[in-house]
């Protein structure tokens, strides 16, 4: 393999396995909130919160499991535009993965363990990690020049 393939094969496979520790953080949280281990938690009545609550802190491992592993061989100068691209992507990032649990929850009337799975953890997380790769290669951790050397 040329070095290009061999460093995207590398970084597409960090982004797979932050993507997958997110993926527990966020599947755990949800189901301990809606669930808990009775079938109904503190948040049965409000998966949409729950979820969102499970996104966040599945967020904030991707950022920094990204930044540090992903991309870390990218200069990256700190700036406040780089949280705000992040911000955005991840808010439509949420948005897709809420917009497929309340699909199954409020139009199909799925209210079950394996239906809140199935729409929102793993259909609408495999929809928002598409998302993510994308946006964050393209906006969010792109690469940019190190300063010139005086």
């Amino acid at each position: 393999m040329t070095a290009p393939t061999v460093k995207h094969v590398r970084q597409t496979g960090s982004f797979l396995v932050i993507g997958g520790v997110a993926f527990l953080v966020d599947a755990i949280t949800y189901n301990l909130l809606v669930f808990w281990v009775t079938g109904h938690g503190p948040l049965f009545t409000y998966p949409i919160w729950a979820k969102i609550i499970a996104i966040v802190l599945a967020s904030v491992v991707t950022y920094v499991g990204n930044r540090y592993w992903t991309f870390s061989d990218r200069h990256l100068p700190h700036k406040w535009s780089r949280y705000i691209a992040f911000a955005v992507c991840n808010l439509i990032a949420i948005a897709l993965q809420l917009g497929c649990l309340a699909f199954s929850r409020y139009v199909l009337g799925l209210d079950s363990v394996l239906a809140d799975n199935i729409s929102g953890t793993f259909i609408g997380q495999a929809l928002a990690t598409v998302f993510r790769y994308v946006t964050y290669d393209r906006f969010v951790f792109r690469e940019q020049a190190p300063p010139a050397e005086r």
